[in-house]
């Protein structure tokens, strides 16, 4: 089983060197593991983390510690944007 990682902008620094200029890696998925595991995995400090997205679908924060990921998933995240 596995998923794919997507992180962008600053975020994608956490990613291993060969999978930078892609943006995303493919991650093996343990059972029941969640989007907050893989969070913790990749060590993004929570400030980084704002728009998180499976498949497409947001996930509230509140979520993240229950939302179990299936294989195939897409999870993608995003730092908080600023600019004009």
């Amino acid at each position: 089983m596995q998923i794919t990682f997507k992180l962008f902008a600053s975020l994608s620094d956490y990613l291993p060197s060969e999978a930078k200029y892609a943006n995303q890696v493919l991650y093996p998925l343990k059972e029941n593991q969640t989007v907050q595991q893989i969070i913790e995995a990749f060590q993004l400090p929570d400030k980084l983390v704002h728009l998180v997205l499976v498949n497409g679908v947001y996930i509230y924060p509140q979520q993240r510690q229950t939302h179990v990921l299936k294989d195939q998933d897409v999870l993608a995240i995003w730092p908080p944007i600023a600019g004009g």
